[in-house]
C-alpha cells in the first residue's frame, strides 16, 4: 500500500526562488555543504531533495509532492535552468548543486571530519561497487554500509528490516539512489523512522559513481546540454522526461510569466494568481 502521508518537519526558511511552485534553495555547492555539516554536527533530521526540471514537473502534477519536496531542508538546484532562474530573481551567488558533485565533496571532507556514510539504491550490486570506489578514492571515508531497495511503488513505505538495518549502522548521511519522483517520497516518508542526522535523495550519483553510467562532459553541463547527453545514452528509457517534461517546463514558465503579466496590466496582487 502506498505510504504517502504528509512529512511532519516544517518547510525551511532560508531564502528560495519560487520555480513553479517549488522552492528552490537559493545556495551553491559551498554552501550546501557547510549546511549540511552543521545538521550533522548538531543532529538535526533533515532531508535534502536535489531538483531538477524533471522534478519542478513532477511536483506541478501531484501538489502532494511538491508539498513533500518543499518540506526538505534543502532543495538544491541541480539542473541549469533551476541556477539561471534563481539568479535572474536576484540570487547572485547561487551556483549548481549537482548531486554527484555533492556526494564526492561531502565524501572527501568525511575523511577528516569522521562522518559515516550509507549508500541505498541502485540495482544489486551499485551500492557495494559506489562505496568501494568512494573509499578508493578517498581513504578513510568511512562507509556505514550499503544496501539495496526491495521493489517499491512510488511512496511505497520500506521494509522494518531495511529501516533496522540503516540505523544499526549508525550512519549521519543516508544517501538514497533511486528515480524520481520516488527518491523524494522515500526520504520524506522516511525522514521520522531513520535516525541519521541527514537524508539525501540523489538519484544517478549511484550509477556515475559506480562506472555504471557516463557522465555528460563538463562542458555540456555548464552550458545545461546534460539532458542531451544522457538523452542519447539511453533514449527508451529517458525521452518523456527530456522531451516532454522540458518542453512542459518551457510552457509552463511562459504561461506563468503571461499571467503575471496580465495581473500587473489589471491591477491584482501577483499572489492571486494560481
Amino acid at each position: 500500500m502506498a505510504y504517502q502521508r504528509e512529512p511532519s518537519s516544517e518547510p525551511a526558511t532560508e531564502p528560495y526562488t519560487d520555480v513553479l511552485g517549488l522552492r528552490v534553495s537559493a545556495i551553491n555547492l559551498p554552501g550546501a555543504v557547510e549546511t549540511i555539516e552543521g545538521w550533522i554536527d548538531e543532529g538535526a533530521r533533515q532531508y535534502v531533495c536535489i531538483c531538477t526540471v524533471h522534478g519542478v514537473m513532477e511536483g506541478r502534477r501531484d501538489p502532494a509532492l511538491q508539498t513533500a519536496l518543499n518540506r526538505a531542508g534543502l532543495r538544491t538546484p541541480d539542473g541549469m535552468p533551476l541556477v539561471w532562474l534563481s539568479r535572474r530573481a536576484g540570487h547572485r551567488d547561487v551556483g549548481r548543486v549537482y548531486g554527484p558533485d555533492l556526494m564526492l565533496e561531502l565524501c572527501a571532507r568525511s575523511a577528516q571530519m569522521g562522518h559515516r556514510h550509507y549508500f541505498y539504491g541502485g540495482m544489486p550490486g551499485v551500492a557495494d561497487e559506489l562505496a568501494s570506489r568512494l573509499s578508493t578514492r578517498f581513504p578513510g571515508v568511512r562507509v556505514a554500509g550499503v544496501g539495496t531497495p526491495p521493489m517499491l511503488a512510488t511512496g511505497e513505505r520500506d521494509t522494518d528490516e531495511s529501516i533496522r538495518r540503516i540505523n544499526a549502522s549508525g550512519a549521519d548521511v543516508v544517501w538514497v539512489g533511486m528515480s524520481t519522483p520516488k527518491q523524494d517520497w522515500w526520504v520524506a516518508n522516511h525522514r521520522e523512522a531513520l535516525d541519521a542526522p541527514v537524508l539525501i535523495a540523489v538519484g544517478a550519483a549511484f550509477d556515475f559513481h559506480s562506472g555504471r553510467v557516463r557522465q555528460a562532459p563538463v562542458w555540456m553541463q555548464r552550458r545545461g546540454l546534460e539532458w542531451l547527453f544522457r538523452l542519447a545514452q539511453d533514449p527508451r528509457r529517458l525521452w518523456k522526461r527530456y522531451v516532454v517534461y522540458n518542453s512542459g517546463f518551457v510552457i509552463e514558465l511562459i504561461r506563468e510569466r503571461l499571467r503575471r503579466r496580465l495581473a500587473r496590466t489589471e491591477g491584482k496582487p501577483i499572489s492571486s494568481i494560481g
